[in-house]
């Protein structure tokens, strides 16, 4: 019986990389995502194909469920990630995939490669549903990280997420911005490897303590705020709290010195999409410079299903 699976994308609004340490973050699921799915076969063969947004192939492999080995051809970084991670679900559930039955996989993001919105995470996701099992556990026994994209990936709606002892606190939140029609999320050109960023903070020597009661703070000013201009403030301190943490300039002072209103990093920094403040009219400011990729709050942010 064919089977589909479906995970939303994800933006971190703030916590950056003290969400590794127990910060807590804000952090908002998109419209956009991945579907997985599943069709049995008669064979004992796994045979995969992810597709791009438009359908086209750009990565595919089999594997005999046997032996669980690859063919030399396809033996790419790739397909022993993929591979890893359907090893990982086995041994998380001994009855997953040892039915002795094949099947066809087909992975499709709704979202371009490039965009970070959690191509990795979004799979794993729905890896965990297919396999059912704990999708955290899925992701700490392979790519690591605080998890939160996961947290993002089934929930419908904005979330606060926490780390307490290593254990994800997710908590569903009400926040819908009165001012949302002056929110742009603009693409920098670039995707950010999340764990390069992550190494980089792990460098830096400060006070975890503060640095997380610091953002936790902020965070909860913003989830609260009603007022575009405190808004736009306490988005200005959260950079500067994570510009001196990382020992880097903001995004804004690298490459938007210029634009009169605030502008905000998500997730690792350097890449991606960052928040800008602004109407339709300001977006000007970034398509002149070469940023073509810019959506609406409305657009990008997955609205609450009833």
């Amino acid at each position: 019986m064919k089977q589909e699976f479906y995970s939303n994308g994800k933006l971190l609004l703030t916590g950056e990389y003290a969400v590794l340490d127990g910060a807590k973050a804000l952090a908002l699921p998109t419209t956009f995502g991945q579907v997985l799915t599943v069709e049995p076969t008669k064979t004992n063969t796994l045979t995969w194909k992810s597709l791009d947004r438009e359908g086209n192939i750009w990565f595919e492999m089999a594997i005999d469920l046997g032996s669980m080995n690859l063919d030399a051809l396809i033996n790419t970084e790739i397909a022993r990630t993929a591979l890893k991670i359907l090893i990982e679900a086995q041994r998380l559930n001994a009855d997953f995939l040892k039915n002795g039955r094949g099947c066809n996989i087909t992975a499709q993001l709704t979202f371009p490669k490039d965009w970070g919105l959690g191509s990795s995470s979004t799979l794993i996701s729905n890896i965990a549903q297919w396999a059912k099992i704990d999708p955290y556990k899925l992701l700490q026994n392979t790519f690591g990280g605080s998890g939160y994209d996961i947290a993002c990936a089934i929930h419908n709606t904005p979330i606060t997420y926490q780390l307490n002892n290593g254990i994800p606190m997710v908590e569903a939140v009400v926040f819908d911005p009165t001012f949302k029609n002056e929110l742009f999320f603009v693409h920098l050109n670039k995707k950010q490897n999340s764990r390069d960023g992550i190494m980089q903070y792990r460098k830096q020597t400060f006070n975890k303590k503060e640095l997380v009661s610091v953002i936790g703070n902020i965070t909860t000013k913003i989830m609260s705020c009603s007022d575009l201009g405190t808004f736009e403030s306490l988005l200005n301190l959260h950079e500067s709290v994570i510009s001196n943490t990382l020992g880097v300039p903001t995004i804004k002072e690298q490459l938007f010195s210029d634009y009169p209103r605030a502008i905000k990093s998500l997730g690792a920094w350097g890449g991606d999409f960052i928040l800008a403040i602004g109407d339709e009219s300001s977006m000007a400011y970034f398509r002149q410079g070469g940023y073509e990729t810019i959506i609406p709050y409305t657009e990008m942010i997955l609205k609450k299903k009833s």
